[in-house]
């Protein structure tokens, strides 16, 4: 049940109060909780008399791979603090650099008390610098420093070449772990781990999941809610345990085994971080111990099962939340497993908790049961791989209860969470959203590979030219890029690869392969990738400043000889400039000639890709700190032919389809549209650079609208009442504003004081990929646990994009009769579209499931993204626009005030937000006032006749109507015959009524001239952009006047200006020598060729016509289908030629025999 909308009283919140040390209670992620922890360890310190400073090195990476964005931007309280921020190189020396700070006081020379460090890096960078760990955290910590190490952990590969646990490396050098549950705990555990580091003199690791370091929360942040106590049971040493000089090896051994481990394990009792959650009453019989993440899954388990706190002692169920997970006292464990049948151990991953618990329970008096990664039986429980679920952990413990209750309530619980699980396997993505090079990515082009040669991928963006046809395959880890080809080399057929190596790895440690590749002889080609940033994290500068010509230096000092610059903007670089001798320049155009010449080098050679990262533009270019070309790309879509050739050359995402009654032809989706312009190599008369010009903000056809607010008289809608916890799913694609959503959501809630759980899925999907956002609301904090929303527990999705709303998961997260979903039915394309010209998305099967899924009344549909930039110009309002929609349909449980001050508070697009938000509640209240602002249909026929009638009056304009009567007469001829042979079908005449104009259709120089001056192509502009003064700049192959290009053989496209429209108004006027002796266009080979082709499908036609039968109808179908496949220009349009001419001898033959009809297809 919902209640009126009314205005609660929101809370008086700053942005600014995360780092603001008098508020007490703030909305965080955990990012901003660790800076926030940091500046707290230094106000507890000087509070008590100590005159302390913080240091704090790593590197970037996913999950923790905003965390050195976050440090930058809170620079000033930083300073302030005395806490110094300095990005590691890579992850070994930013760990050495913080062993280092701990001997600042050590020898007297330092300034402060002491200096406290931390440590980031994500696992993989935890495994290479294990052997710093190992030293620093034998030699020990200072007695006021200390020093946390963040361990980015990446369970499931979500955004990482392999899955990664680090706790085992922690274990092997004796640092104990601590692992928080959610960002209320980051703050908590980090000034326990501060005290700890201090007291036991080890580095204390600090276990980072997405769960927890890229979640958020509103928290309880006061300065004294951690009370630190020192152990009274553990007699320190002479001369403590903190690092001292000078410190013999052996002696460091000998400490840190015969007192360290103890010490930890002291101040743990001590504090009390371990801990008994529930008792289990009085007759205790299943106990769970658990740790970070899992507690909360065990949490949600136990809600979905009914079971509070008293049902969970009635029924004996014990529960122990564990806060360090290594070193576990024998003291304690026994303790929790005390009249215990069962112990049922709640890890993700490997096993930590569970052998120290057999281990020291083993031979005990009465020792439980142990299940965990496996049951009583053996067989797998809570498996190694992938990520634990509460769901399965709810039926675990469910049926084990069971055994001890009968109780229909808890049973009815566990089938119902059975079910959903079994939905969930069943469940299948209907479709998929691979991750993709952004609109206007250098790897778009730089990953590009002559034919018949071969690349390896580097980490980094370009790892995912391996999905691409790109002949790219393999990779190493960060670093190794090449080495692996060291060793292959001498054992191979293949005599060169080139590898991949991007800027970031480079500078990181990839430098290092490259001298070992040059010390071996090895050939091949490093393709080092500069991109001016550290895109794949988000983009950060790289350390020290790194440069082209520096890169450039260093390799010619490595023993490189020839290496070659290629770049978009070759005449950018100054003439100060010093380059190795023997350097050239060259523009990306030439990317393949010079990569065939250095593929011919012996040894190593270089080709440095300069071309700065398109995300990185776009960041720099709000910022006004990067240039912004005055001009955007038009496809005029008549002209255009639909081919493709323009994904091809450009590879990218921004080249989206648009269905127009003559076939699939192709647009810029301006929005997203980075200006890299690679798209107009596209062999194709359609593309117009466009000077001047702006994507409009408003319908050309609506007049000024009033200062009135788009849902200005309104009704409110009826808020929805929150009942134990209401569950969100956002879902959408990567870069466009779906995480905006679930923050916008997250500080609505922080600001009515409600409780908040949010964690954005992305990873690598922030590239164009698959993106949820998972948000969970209460009324109390304390009500929320586990924040992804598990099968048949969602609330309401919030469906941005229509395919990552076909995932599984999602479908599964549905409940029927309890979830609503308002979904984005815009059909943008995946990567693979630029692969495949004719892909489609399965809308419609879309829709069909999520109906079933939810129920028909449960669904709301909306083209949001269309009505977005039809009333506001941007696709990006899209999201927040779903948002109002939402909200209006009583679906979010958050006031509007709250939400239209928090879309305020993030600071980003403010007035275009909160526009969005208004006319997408007006969507939902009257859709019928949005017809006045959508953008128009496509005008498609609405029937055969239709069909046929549009193709006649097109052929009239386009030469006149004897050629129009020639089509209508052929196609009338295959109509009765059809009609007589195979009555009610029409397939056949559909066909060849598409087929025949597009091949009498053909656009040679006269047609396409008409299309740019009929008024088509300025009505099409004028839809598209504003602007006064639009100059227009076209990319043409002249067949007279184009020159070949020596690497590909196609003729290269030529720049022409505004004069081409007089130029263009002459030839279109002159169509009436077309195929005359006087067309002095018509003796080329490509004309002729399409002459001969409609002479050739007619015949084609008459012969099927005359031939038909019952048998062989669908044979004939897919004959007069083929050549609206012959698309596109020149080279392009004869590739395809030769392509459909391969099929039709086989049609044809089929055709003409008596063999069985073919089958056809159906959805």
């Amino acid at each position: 049940m919902g209640s009126p909308a009314t205005t609660p009283s929101l809370r008086s919140v700053s942005l600014d109060d995360k780092y603001d040390l008098s508020r007490d209670r703030v909305f965080v992620t955990g990012t901003q909780a660790v800076i926030r922890m940091l500046l707290m360890q230094q106000a507890r310190d000087r509070a008590a008399g100590l005159n302390t400073a913080g240091f704090v090195s790593g590197y970037r990476g996913s999950p923790i791979g905003g965390l050195d964005q976050n440090l930058v931007r809170a620079k000033k309280v930083l300073d302030q603090a005395g806490i110094v921020f300095q990005p590691g190189l890579n992850e070994e020396l930013a760990a050495t650099a913080l062993w280092g700070a701990q001997q600042a006081e050590m020898r007297g020379e330092g300034r402060y008390d002491g200096v406290f460090g931390l440590w980031y890096g994500k696992g993989p960078g935890v495994d290479r610098s294990g052997d710093v760990f190992r030293h620093a955290n034998m030699a020990g910590t200072s007695r006021h420093g200390g020093v946390l190490a963040l361990m980015g952990d990446d369970h499931t590969a979500e955004s990482s070449t392999v899955a990664h646990q680090s706790e085992f490396h922690f274990v092997d050098v004796m640092s104990p772990i601590l692992n928080p549950a959610g960002v209320q705990e980051i703050l908590d555990y980090g000034l326990y781990g501060y005290a700890m580091s201090r007291y036991c003199g080890t580095w204390v690791a600090f276990k980072c999941i997405k769960e927890n370091i890229e979640s958020t929360a509103s928290v309880d942040a006061r300065l004294d809610r951690v009370k630190i106590v020192l152990p009274d049971d553990f007699l320190m040493p002479p001369g403590g345990l903190n690092i001292r000089t000078p410190d013999g090896i052996l002696e460091q051994e000998a400490r840190l085994q015969d007192f360290k481990r103890d010490a930890m394990m002291a101040f743990v009792r001590a504090n009390g971080l371990n801990r008994i959650v529930l008792s289990g009453g009085r007759q205790p019989k299943i106990g769970i111990i658990t740790v970070g993440k899992s507690y909360l899954d065990v949490r949600q388990a136990m809600d979905d099962l009914g079971l509070d706190e008293v049902k969970a002692n009635d029924m004996g169920l014990r529960l122990y939340k564990v806060a360090c997970p290594w070193p576990l006292s024998r003291r304690e464990l026994a303790e929790f497993a005390d009249g215990l049948d069962l112990v049922m151990v709640v890890e993700e991953k490997r096993s930590l908790i569970e052998v120290q618990l057999r281990e020291e329970l083993y031979g005990s008096a009465n020792q439980p049961v142990c299940i965990g990664k496996r049951d009583e039986a053996g067989h797998w429980l809570f498996p190694v791989k992938g990520a634990l679920d509460p769901n399965d952990i709810a039926v675990a413990l469910g049926e084990r209860l069971l055994r001890y209750h009968r109780n229909d309530d808890l049973a009815g619980r566990v089938a119902r969470l059975k079910g959903a699980q079994e939905r969930l396997a069943q469940t299948v993505d209907i479709a998929a959203r691979v991750p993709h090079f952004c609109a206007g990515c250098p790897h778009n082009s730089s990953t590009k590979v002559p034919d018949g040669m071969r690349a390896y991928a580097g980490i980094g963006c370009h790892y995912m030219a391996q999905w691409m046809d790109r002949e790219t395959d393999g990779f190493t880890q960060m670093g190794g890029e090449g080495a692996n080809w060291i060793g292959e080399n001498a054992f191979s057929k293949r005599g060169h690869v080139f590898q991949n190596l991007g800027d970031g790895t480079y500078n990181h440690s990839g430098s290092l392969a490259l001298r070992w590749a040059v010390d071996t002889g090895t050939t091949i080609t490093y393709k080092i990738l500069f991109n001016d940033a550290v895109a794949m994290t988000g983009g950060q500068p790289h350390e020290g400043g790194l440069t082209v010509d520096r890169i450039a230096a260093q390799v010619r000092a490595e023993g490189v000889e020839r290496i070659a610059l290629v770049t978009d903007e070759p005449d950018k670089y100054p003439s100060t400039v010093s380059w190795p001798h023997g350097l050239t320049i060259h523009h990306r155009d030439e990317l393949d000639a010079v990569q065939r010449e250095l593929a011919a080098v012996p040894g190593v050679s270089v080709m440095i890709y300069d071309q700065t990262c398109a995300s990185e533009k776009r960041r720099r270019r709000k910022r006004n700190a990067y240039p912004d070309p005055d001009k955007r790309v038009i496809i005029n879509e008549l002209v255009c032919e639909g081919c493709g050739d323009c994904s091809v050359q450009s590879n990218c995402v921004a080249v989206q389809p648009v269905e127009t009654e003559f076939g699939r032809k192709r647009r810029i989706d301006q929005s997203s549209c980075n200006k890299d312009f690679s798209c107009v190599k596209g062999f194709c008369p359609s593309f117009v650079t466009v000077h001047g010009a702006k994507p409009r903000s408003k319908p050309a056809s609506v007049p000024v609208a009033t200062e009135a607010s788009p849902d200005a008289g309104i009704p409110e809608p009826a808020i929805p009442a929150i009942d134990g916890t209401y569950n969100l799913i956002v879902t959408g694609v990567g870069g466009t504003g779906v995480v905006t959503v679930g923050a916008i959501l997250g500080m609505a809630a922080h600001l009515e004081g409600k409780g908040l759980g949010m964690i954005d899925m992305a990873g690598l999907a922030q590239k164009g990929g698959a993106v949820f956002s998972h948000v969970r609301l209460a009324n109390h904090q304390e009500d929320i646990h586990a924040i992804r929303v598990g099968a048949g527990a969602a609330d309401l999705v919030l469906g941005c994009d229509l395919v990552v709303s076909g995932n599984r998961k999602v479908l599964s997260a549905i409940a029927k009769g309890r979830t609503h979903l308002v979904v984005n039915t815009a059909e943008v394309m995946p990567g693979e579209f630029t692969r495949r010209p004719d892909f489609s998305l399965p809308a419609e099967r879309i829709k069909r499931a999520i109906r079933e899924a939810a129920g028909a009344e449960h669904a709301d549909f909306t083209d949001a993204t269309s009505l977005a930039v039809s009333v506001l110009g941007n696709a990006l309002a899209a999201n927040m626009f779903m948002l109002g929609f939402a909200w209006q349909r009583g679906r979010v449980p958050l006031s509007r005030d709250a939400l239209l001050k928090a879309i305020e508070l993030n600071r980003e697009a403010v007035a275009m937000n909160r526009a969005a938000f208004a006319w997408g509640r007006r969507a939902a209240a009257s859709p019928e006032t949005m017809r006045a602002v959508e953008a128009p249909a496509p005008d498609l026929a609405p029937d055969l006749d239709g069909v046929i009638a549009k193709r006649v009056a097109f052929l009239t304009a386009y030469q006149d109507a004897a050629y129009a009567e020639r089509y209508a007469k052929a196609v009338s001829a295959v109509r009765v015959r059809e009609a007589a042979i195979v009555p009610g079908q029409s397939a056949l005449t559909d066909a060849a009524a598409r087929s025949l104009f597009r091949l009498m259709a053909y656009k040679d120089e006269y047609e396409v001239a008409r299309l740019y001056t009929d008024g088509s192509f300025q009505a099409q502009v004028q839809r598209t952009f504003e602007g006064d003064d639009l100059r227009y700049e076209f990319h043409l192959a002249p067949p007279l006047l184009a020159r070949r290009d020596p690497a590909t053989g196609r003729p290269r496209k030529m720049t022409f200006g505004p004069w081409m429209m007089t130029a263009f108004g002459m030839l279109a006027r002159m169509k009436r020598l077309r195929g005359t002796a006087l067309d002095p266009f018509g003796y080329t080979r490509e004309r002729r060729e399409e002459r001969r082709l409609v002479q050739d499908f007619e015949a084609r036609l008459t012969e099927i016509a005359r031939n038909l039968t019952p048998a062989n109808h669908a044979a004939a179908v897919g004959l007069a289908g083929l050549p609206q496949r012959i698309r596109g220009y020149g080279p392009v349009k004869a590739r395809n030629l030769e392509a459909v001419r391969d099929e039709e001898a086989a049609l044809l033959a089929r055709f003409r025999s008596q063999e069985a009809p073919l089958a056809t297809a159906a959805e």
